[in-house]
């Protein structure tokens, strides 16, 4: 038996789901404003984990995606640049303005292999691998946050926020008729009606 609203219309029809997307679209926002304000809380608990001044100076002008490039190289030295961006899904022009910049803030270093002058490797130098390191612990201690954040939700929370979350990457908030949902697929698996 089909579940029916107040006015007679199905249950989760557009006009009842209406008010809790737009919660939900609000509360993006304010998640998204929340993670660019950590990107300070990050910088701060570094800081304060930190006891070499250099890496404290550098931490004023080092950006997010500066860090993430330095923790590619960091896990996988020595590495190209291709191999950065294919790994974390960052263009292969960010990749070499980002290892130009790393490069002379003396935290990577250019590596030629000797038989090809043209496929440039790049490793952390002692500093580097140290702001590498701190970078780690910080994502050690925001892991640990975000399981000890997630044990309060049951096995079925959990499993809806997965699908939620999986399809979100699919999806195009500027396109929407670019992006399938679960729904559409089956939809478009089913044999057409006659």
């Amino acid at each position: 038996m089909a579940h029916t609203s107040n006015d007679g219309r199905p249950a989760g029809s557009q006009d009842s789901k209406e008010p809790l997307i737009r919660q939900v679209i609000g509360l993006f926002g304010q998640v998204q404003r929340r993670m660019e304000a950590e990107d300070d809380e990050e910088r701060q608990w570094m800081a304060r984990n930190c006891d070499n001044a250099a890496i404290i100076g550098l931490l004023k002008d080092t950006t997010v995606t500066e860090l993430h490039v330095l923790d590619a190289i960091g896990r996988l030295e020595p590495v190209n640049g291709i191999t950065v961006s294919r790994q974390f899904g960052i263009p292969k022009g960010s990749v070499s303005k980002i290892t130009r910049r790393l490069t002379a803030k003396g935290l990577i270093q250019k590596q030629f292999l000797p038989n090809n002058k043209k496929e440039v490797l790049f490793r952390t130098t002692p500093l580097g691998q140290e702001l590498f390191q701190l970078h780690e612990a910080l994502h050690r201690q925001m892991e640990q946050g975000v399981v000890r954040f997630l044990q309060k939700y049951d096995d079925a929370e959990l499993r809806v926020l997965v699908r939620i979350l999986q399809d979100s990457l699919q999806a195009s908030w500027v396109n929407p008729q670019a992006s399938s949902g679960p729904d559409d697929e089956a939809r478009e698996a089913e044999p057409p009606s006659v």
